[in-house]
C-alpha cells in the first residue's frame, strides 16, 4: 500500500490473513503456544515454512503491530516489545557490544538516561551523554570504539527538534549507527528511518496506544538489525501480550485523527500561554513537520508560583507520570520522568522546579487554555 496515504496504511495493515482470510478484525491470538498435526509439521517451523511456535517467539498480533509501525516509518522490519525501554534496550544491544562506546543525547527522556548511564556499563558499554545540539560536540565525543548515536527526534521535556539529516550525514562519516527515539512526533509527523536513522524506536504506550491502556514498545529498522533485536527481546522474555499488541493495533488506527488535534490544540495553548504573565517561557516547536508539531506543550512558570497551589487547582486536568492520552494531562519533570537525576545533571539540561510538561489532548482548545490559566491565577503569591 505504498501508494497510499497515512490515514489510509495505518487503518488497512493486517496480520497474515491465511490465518483467519475472512475476518474483518484481526482476532486476538492469546495463547502461549501453538499446535502442530505431527513431528513433520513441527519440523516446518524450524524449516521456516511454519510461523508460529511459541508467543514469547512470535505471534499473529505482535507481528501485526510490528508490520504497521514498519510500514508507517517505511522500515523494512519492525518488532514490538513490552514497553518503550525494552525496546531501547534491544535495539542498543543490536549495535553495542562490551567494550564498544555509545554517544547519547544528554536531554534525553529520564528513564532513557538511567537505562544508558546506570545499566549499560553494566553490560560493559562505555557511554558518554552530550548536548547533541552541536554536532561538533558530538563528534569530539566519538572515540574509535563508538558504535551508537543515540537521541530524540522530539527531546522530552524541552521539545529540541534534533537535526537528524546532520546526525546521519555524521554517522556515515565515522561508520557508525544511529538511533532515534521517535515518540513525540510519531510517524505521522517524522518518518526517522526515510533520513537514513538506522533504528527507531517508539513507546507505543503513548500516542501509539493513544489511549492510556497499554505499555508497549516497537523498534523498526533494516532487517539485520531488527533480527538482532529480536533475538535480545526473545531471550530477555521482553516480549509484548497479545491482547496488549491487539489493543495498541486497535489505538493506532485513530493515530493520525489523533494526532492532527492534539497538535492543533497545543499549538493554540502554546500561542495563549507565550504572552501569559506569569508563565516565564513556552518550549513549543516552531517546525516539525507541514502536519503540524506536536502535542506536548513544555512551560516554565514565574518563581512566584506556588507550585503545590498549581497542582491542586488544575480541575479536571489530571497530573500524571505519563503522556498522549486522548485526555489533558500534566506531568512534573523534577517528581516524574528526571527524578532519577541528580540535582546538577537536571540543572544542566534547564530542567527544575517550575518546569512542567503538558499533554494535550482531544478536548476543546479554548476548555483547555481557560483551565490552566485558571490553576495558574490560583498559585500566584
Amino acid at each position: 500500500m505504498t501508494n497510499t496515504s497515512f490515514d489510509t496504511r495505518i487503518v488497512h495493515h493486517k496480520a497474515d490473513q491465511r490465518l483467519v482470510p475472512n475476518s474483518k478484525s484481526t482476532p486476538i491470538y492469546q495463547t502461549s503456544a501453538f499446535t502442530f498435526k505431527d513431528l513433520d509439521h513441527l519440523e516446518s517451523y524450524y524449516e521456516g515454512d511454519s510461523p508460529y511456535l511459541y508467543t514469547r517467539e512470535r505471534n499473529p498480533n505482535t507481528d501485526e503491530l510490528a508490520g504497521t509501525i514498519a510500514e508507517l516509518e517505511e522500515a523494512p522490519a519492525g518488532v514490538a516489545s513490552s514497553s518503550g525501554m525494552s525496546a531501547i534496550l534491544a535495539g542498543i544491544l543490536a549495535v553495542a557490544k562490551p567494550g564498544d562506546h555509545i554517544v547519547a543525547a544528554e536531554d534525553v527522556y529520564g528513564g532513557s538516561h538511567k537505562l544508558i548511564t546506570k545499566e549499560l556499563p553494566a553490560f560493559g558499554i562505555d557511554v558518554t551523554m552530550v548536548s547533541f545540539s552541536n554536532l561538533d560536540d558530538v563528534s569530539e565525543a566519538m572515540t574509535d570504539q563508538t558504535k551508537l548515536l543515540y537521541t530524540e527526534s522530539i527531546s522530552n521535556p524541552f521539545l529540541r527538534v534534533e537535526d537528524l539529516e546532520g546526525l546521519v550525514n555524521l554517522a556515515r562519516q565515522k561508520n557508525v549507527k544511529t538511533m532515534v527515539d521517535n515518540t513525540f512526533a510519531t510517524p505521522y509527523l517524522l518518518q526517522p528511518y526515510t533520513d537514513g536513522v538506522d533504528l527507531v524506536v517508539h513507546s507505543g504506550t503513548k500516542y501509539i496506544g493513544g489511549h492510556s491502556d497499554v505499555t508497549c514498545g516497537v523498534l523498526v529498522g533494516n532487517e539485520d538489525l531488527i533480527q538482532a533485536a529480536t533475538q535480545k527481546i526473545v531471550t530477555f522474555g521482553a516480549n509484548l501480550s497479545p491482547f496488549e499488541a491487539w489493543l495498541t493495533q486497535r489505538g493506532a488506527k485513530t493515530l493520525g485523527l489523533r494526532m492532527k488535534k492534539q497538535s492543533y490544540n497545543a499549538k493554540q495553548v502554546a500561542t495563549a500561554l507565550n504572552d501569559y504573565g506569569a508563565v516565564r517561557t513556552v518550549y513549543y516547536p516552531d517546525k516539525v513537520s507541514e502536519k503540524g508539531n506536536g502535542a506536548i506543550v513544555t512551560i516554565e512558570l514565574n518563581d512566584s508560583i506556588d507550585i503545590e497551589a498549581f497542582f491542586r487547582s488544575l480541575g479536571w486536568v489530571k497530573i500524571a507520570p505519563t503522556l498522549a492520552g486522548v485526555e489533558t494531562t500534566v506531568s512534573y519533570p523534577v517528581r516524574t520522568s528526571h527524578r532519577a537525576l541528580s540535582n546538577a545533571e537536571r540543572e544542566k539540561i534547564g530542567i527544575n522546579d517550575y518546569v512542567i510538561r503538558l499533554s494535550i489532548g482531544i478536548e476543546d482548545h479554548e476548555d483547555i487554555i481557560d483551565q490552566l490559566k485558571r490553576a495558574i491565577e490560583a498559585s500566584e503569591n
